[in-house]
């Protein structure tokens, strides 16, 4: 028998996220050294540990990748194909590569997914894999946008930081989602947090369409 008092608190914290991740500019987001370059190893890697937590568009789909794997009963390592993807993004953006709409793409993503795990709908392996993919090639190309024009050492230190803090929370998530007795409860739960990452994907989309 589900009790309130969880569903409260799963949607008093969701409201309190959503709001601090609505709170952060996408400008920022994407300026983890305060818009310098990074130039060492150490400042490269902290960038690229910081920058996916400090965008609210780029959390809330590593979010929501570790709550589809959870919800829908996904491979474990699914995610891992955003992550690699999301390192060939960071190398095309290097590389001097252009992907037209690539920031409009990464808000249409966090809210394609949000949507998805809130409707409650089964996505087959093959559907979730191929967002995954996209979303990861999108998010990439943003996040090289703070390690463009860098030198080797700080672009292969930026990565690693990426590669760890992605991986990290999305399996994490995943793993936590799964270990939890409440997780079962129903089909509530998981969509109420769908729910708020397709409302981060919203807000921020239209931040994007609309003019200030």
């Amino acid at each position: 028998m589900m009790t309130r008092s969880p569903i409260r608190a799963l949607v008093r914290g969701a409201a309190l996220s959503g709001l601090s991740l609505l709170a952060t500019s996408p400008a920022f987001a994407h300026h983890m050294m305060d818009g310098e370059l990074p130039a060492t190893f150490t400042q490269g890697l902290l960038s690229g540990l910081g920058h996916p937590i400090i965008g609210p568009d780029h959390l809330a789909f590593i979010l929501a990748a570790g709550l589809a794997v959870a919800a829908a009963g996904l491979p474990l390592l699914l995610p891992v194909l955003f992550v690699a993807l999301s390192a060939v993004g960071v190398g095309l953006h290097v590389a001097g590569v252009g992907l037209p709409g690539a920031e409009l793409l990464v808000a249409a993503s966090v809210l394609a997914a949000g949507a998805v795990i809130a409707s409650g709908r089964r996505l087959p392996v093959g559907g979730w894999a191929a967002l995954f993919a996209l979303a990861g090639l999108f998010h990439g190309y943003a996040y090289g946008e703070s390690i463009f024009g860098a030198e080797a050492t700080p672009v292969v230190a930026y990565l690693i930081g990426l590669a760890a803090i992605q991986s990290a929370l999305a399996v994490g998530v995943a793993w936590l989602l799964r270990s939890r007795t409440a997780w079962e409860w129903g089909r509530r739960l998981p969509r109420l947090a769908g729910g708020t990452v397709a409302a981060v994907g919203l807000f921020v989309l239209a931040a994007q369409v609309i003019p200030a």
